[in-house]
């Protein structure tokens, strides 16, 4: 019984050196405000952007709040076991190395090896892309996992729901990822909810 409710709590949560560590921040945020068990892997490159792009305090923040943390490139994590009991993994966000490197099965570090481990457990993998544009090698990677159940997902917010801040976009891809999770929640507003309150004008009156 005990390791049924653990399964059905416990998310992996994976940050990698491309832009966009706010996504995986904010993410961790509100999968901890919900309840649930969160495991953290980050590498050295995701330390380096997240210093720039947050502050030097961000990694000693998630470490706290997460029920584990470890860098990639310690194989006396946990998370390198293919025995590790989890229910779901998002990588967030997600390099297009990082995507290269799961989709050739090349386990060269714990963040990678715990996405592998997912696949071949048949557990829920997100991947969520930030950068952009993409090559036909990263076309070809990102089918060749979804072909195998994963969730390949860029980092594209939208704007229907009228943001009026960094965070309210920032929360609109962390609700996408929730949905492919099947978490409910209300970062943002639907289409058809956004659409009742009539036109947005966001490009001013120069359009």
């Amino acid at each position: 019984m005990l390791r049924y409710s653990v399964l059905a709590l416990r998310i992996i949560v994976g940050f990698t050196g491309a832009s966009g560590i706010i996504y995986g921040w904010r993410l961790v945020r509100i999968l901890k405000n919900l309840g649930y068990d969160v495991w953290i892997v980050v590498t050295r490159e995701a330390v380096r952007v997240g210093v720039f792009e947050c502050n030097e305090h961000l990694f000693e923040w998630l470490r706290n709040i997460s029920n584990g943390f470890c860098y990639a490139d310690d194989w006396d994590c946990p998370l390198s076991s293919g025995s590790f009991v989890f229910h779901s993994m998002v990588v967030v966000p997600c390099s297009l190395r990082t995507l290269a490197a799961i989709a050739c099965g090349n386990a060269d570090n714990v963040l990678v090896r715990a996405a592998i481990n997912a696949i071949r457990l048949g557990k829920r993998l997100v991947l969520v892309v930030r950068e952009t544009p993409w090559s036909s090698i990263d076309y070809e990677n990102a089918a060749k996992l979804s072909k195998l159940g994963v969730i390949v997902m860029p980092a594209s917010p939208a704007f229907y729901h009228n943001p009026k801040n960094i965070l309210d976009l920032v929360d609109y891809v962390v609700g996408r990822i929730l949905d492919v999770l099947g978490i409910e929640h209300k970062l943002y507003s639907s289409w058809e909810e956004s659409r009742t309150r009539g036109p947005l004008n966001l490009c001013g009156q120069d359009a």
